[in-house]
């Protein structure tokens, strides 16, 4: 099925699960990120900060009440911090719902969720409709779809500024055993015209960003000097990759805030000690 048959535009979001927001919070601030006010998912048990981005964002999600539903990120966090997974873009749920049942996917939803935004002018309700893939219909990642219902609620121009030059969500990196064959499980979403195989790693095109898989004896090809040992159990997302408008300014703003970074040819890498868990790339067009 091809990518504007499915109703996926490309990806939305990338989730980073943390302990403690409010360090995070702080932590992601340093790396030069504008981020937004806290958010909190009404009738769940978290809540998050975000980084929105001219094309896709980043969301940091943690729970700010344990008795209540987390959707399993308190058992994922016991084991570690980082990225957990992404979510898919659509402008149309129901079309999107769909198609992904006429390619035989048997996605769930779409459902509603609401979440309070904890603006200094009081507090505002963006609004979703998520539609939910079983997990064997997105090989080696959680995922899910979103449509956004209240975009200029979470989307201002204020937000989109960030003193690292950040613009856009590239790619997604996940470490497993089987690239190719997981690239290939995304054949009935995007078309196979979507999917490239390089010596290192499997690349799957969401049309806005990309999912790339590759191997754990590739890590340190592609992220010299910045992966951790010893390495969770596979599979796992470990890094996201991001346009900045100019690599200089990028980098002088790691150097100013005393963040350790490994200098590649078009811009660097962020090791996970200083993003909760995640390697972030950044790199100039």
């Amino acid at each position: 099925m091809a990518l504007d048959a499915c109703g996926i535009t490309g990806i939305d979001h990338t989730l980073v699960g943390v302990r403690d927001l409010e360090a995070a919070r702080a932590a992601w601030a340093r790396l030069g990120f504008t981020v937004t006010p806290r958010g909190r998912h009404i009738g769940w048990g978290t809540g998050n900060y975000c980084i929105m981005l001219e094309e896709g964002y980043i969301e940091l999600l943690g729970i700010v009440d344990p008795s209540q539903f987390s959707n399993n990120l308190d058992k994922l966090l016991e084991q570690r911090e980082g990225l957990l997974g992404l979510a898919f873009a659509t402008s149309d749920a129901n079309a999107c719902r769909d198609a992904l049942d006429a390619a035989g996917l048997n996605p769930d939803g779409p459902k509603q969720l609401k979440r309070d935004l904890e603006l200094p002018t009081g507090t505002v309700t963006p609004e979703f409709r998520l539609v939910f893939l079983p997990p064997e219909s997105t090989p080696e990642v959680s995922a899910f779809v979103c449509h956004h219902l209240s975009p200029e609620l979470v989307r201002r121009s204020d937000w989109l500024q960030h003193a690292n030059g950040a613009q856009r969500l590239l790619s997604v990196t996940v470490v497993c055993a089987d690239p190719v064959g997981a690239a290939i499980g995304y054949l009935p979403i995007f078309g196979p015209e979507r999917i490239k195989v390089t010596d290192q790693m499997t690349s799957v095109s969401c049309g806005a960003g990309a999912i790339r898989f590759t191997k754990p004896e590739a890590l340190s090809q592609i992220y010299p000097g910045v992966v951790p040992g010893p390495l969770p159990e596979l599979p796992f997302p470990i890094a996201m990759k991001l346009l900045v408008a100019d690599k200089t300014r990028c980098v002088a703003h790691l150097k100013n805030a005393g963040i350790a970074f490994h200098a590649i040819a078009r811009g660097c890498l962020v090791p996970p000690a200083e993003a909760n868990g995640a390697i972030v790339e950044f790199v100039a067009g």
